[in-house]
């Protein structure tokens, strides 16, 4: 079985130096999906340049996705033929893009897509996250067919988080990218 391709899928203002994913891409040499514009995300542009790394990609891949860009997934997947390439996807802290001060500093994302994901995924969010209660994290993980992770009081699982390397992420994207469907 060929190993996948990890992409990396920042959200609004990409991540910074001290984030997990910035951590990963540096340890285990995953790979960024950049994106044209962080600042101003547009769903449509940001699922063209998904697009383009998944085909680009020689073999399976499996998402490692924090806040927008696990809306992206959602939507990237409603609409991509391509998801039979994707072996499976951690979805870390998503925001909810229908929340009045997020849908208004970050328009045309809502409404967030709701269908059922054609891969495996897990969804890991904080019960205390800034940017998305608990009881709509743990229904967007439903609602995707994820599996949901409570990662108790830790914010939005950022470089504030203070998680480092974060090895029990890393120990469930191993899980998920081991994961047939």
């Amino acid at each position: 079985m060929t190993a996948p391709r990890i992409l990396l899928l920042p959200g609004w203002q990409n991540s910074g130096p001290g984030h997990w994913q910035t951590r990963w891409e540096a340890v285990y040499g995953d790979q960024r999906v950049e994106q044209h514009e962080w600042m101003r995300p547009l769903r449509g542009d940001w699922s063209i340049q998904l697009e383009e790394a998944v085909l680009a990609a020689p073999g399976p891949v499996v998402f490692a996705a924090h806040s927008l860009g696990c809306i992206l997934v959602a939507a990237w997947a409603a609409h991509s033929r391509n998801t039979h390439k994707v072996r499976g996807a951690l979805l870390v802290a998503p925001g909810d893009l229908e929340r009045d001060d997020l849908r208004q500093a970050i328009p045309g994302w809502a409404p967030i897509v709701r269908q059922p994901l054609p891969f495996a995924a897990v969804l890991v969010a904080a019960n205390d996250d800034p940017y998305c209660e608990a009881a709509r994290s743990r229904q967007l993980a439903s609602d995707w067919g994820a599996r949901f992770v409570d990662a108790g009081a830790r914010g939005h699982l950022n470089a504030e988080s203070g998680l480092g390397d974060w090895p029990e992420g890393r120990d469930l994207l191993n899980e998920i990218s081991k994961d047939k469907n």
